[in-house]
């Protein structure tokens, strides 16, 4: 089996995408699939406009096309896991040529291009939904997504959660030394510093201690001049992000607009509770009764309308809690789940490979429901 993987995100990129289909690939190769990667790193690229930090492949159609072409004796299915300029061709190339391929939805390009320039978000879904829809489905984060991701117009969705790497992101180890002598709690954020993180909701709070923020982005000069009094870290990656975790008092998830919401699922492996808004992405990691989804007994955090409250009842909340349920989010069994919403090239659904999980993943499969950047069918 060789899967074609095309992503408009990827290295030096550091966001929950670039993560998750980096494991993916990792646990896919252990599983004995071969992979093909499309990604930017492999040509020339120009700065996506108010993302300066994210390239954009500038790569002529006649090129994937020549690259696919030289795949296609042993390819076997096809993936495209963004919406951008490589997303766009290879759609065109398994359009133009029959192929059944897959895609999958991470990222709410709509709603954050409308928080940036005049465009209503309501002209772009449109199309976004008329990208996925020429494959035989997307793959959602949570069955909530996929709901309205449905009432979009998206034709079939399949539920592929992800997961965290639990031998790295772990309740065992050192904390990071930029921690010593900072004023207790410590409020650690991670991820994009950009305007649809809704950052200033956790930087405005009149809270005692600190506010840490990990990441880079857009935002990063402006915010880290206005607010002197919180710690702009930059970037982080590997065990010194773990360690940043694990040092951390608790995490503030202050997005009302994600997906998901990796770095969620992360802190919690690190022991470190998390406090966020009651909104898709949090509400599917921590949970109605913030218990998580996996039947705890006991919080993982807090989600809270006024994220000061959610702050303060995440403190209360046992480390141990944190790492029972991260535990469920092995990425072995999300891999499987990846594999399970597959096509091969002429539209039929792969056998799974013989494994328990896989097994299980099978017979978990959600039945077919009714279900970017612009493409015409």
């Amino acid at each position: 089996m060789t899967l074609l993987l095309v992503t408009d995100a990827w290295h030096p990129q550091v966001n929950g995408v670039v993560r998750a289909l980096d494991l993916t690939m990792t646990h896919l190769h252990a599983k004995g699939m071969d992979v093909e990667l499309i990604a930017p790193d492999q040509y020339r690229t120009i700065p996506c406009p108010t993302y300066p930090e994210i390239r954009l492949a500038m790569v002529r159609y006649r090129t994937i096309a020549k690259r696919i072409d030289a795949l296609r004796d042993r390819l076997t299915h096809v993936h495209i896991a963004t919406e951008g300029p490589l997303g766009q061709k290879v759609r065109k190339y398994c359009r133009r040529h029959g192929l059944a391929f897959t895609t999958s939805f991470h990222t709410r390009f709509p709603d954050y291009l409308a928080l940036r320039s005049w465009i209503h978000a309501d002209w772009i879904w449109p199309m976004m939904a008329r990208f996925h829809n020429g494959g035989a489905c997307t793959m959602v984060a949570t069955e909530r997504l996929g709901n309205e991701l449905s009432g979009r117009g998206f034709a079939k969705t399949h539920r592929w959660p992800l997961g965290v790497d639990t031998a790295l992101f772990t309740h065992y180890g050192p904390s990071h030394p930029a921690f010593e002598g900072m004023a207790r709690p410590i409020r650690l954020y991670v991820g994009r510093v950009a305007i649809e993180k809704n950052l200033e909701a956790l930087l405005e709070l009149p809270q005692k201690g600190i506010t840490v923020i990990v990441g880079g982005g857009p935002d990063f000069e402006l915010l880290s001049k206005r607010y002197p009094n919180a710690v702009f870290l930059g970037p982080k990656h590997g065990e010194e992000l773990a360690s940043l975790y694990r040092g951390a008092d608790f995490f503030v998830f202050p997005s009302r607009s994600e997906t998901f919401g990796l770095v969620m699922i992360e802190a919690l492996a690190c022991g470190t509770p998390v406090a966020a808004f009651p909104v898709q992405g949090p509400i599917d990691i921590i949970g109605p009764q913030d218990k998580g989804i996996h039947r705890g007994r006991r919080p993982i955090g807090a989600l809270d309308e006024h994220l000061g409250a959610a702050i303060h009842k995440a403190l209360r909340v046992d480390a141990a809690d944190c790492v029972a349920e991260a535990s469920h989010y092995a990425w072995d069994a999300c891999t499987d789940r990846f594999v399970a919403g597959l096509v091969t090239l002429d539209g039929e659904t792969p056998a799974l490979a013989a494994s328990p999980s896989s097994e299980r993943a099978q017979r978990l499969a959600p039945r077919p429901r009714n279900r970017p950047s612009p493409i015409a069918a």
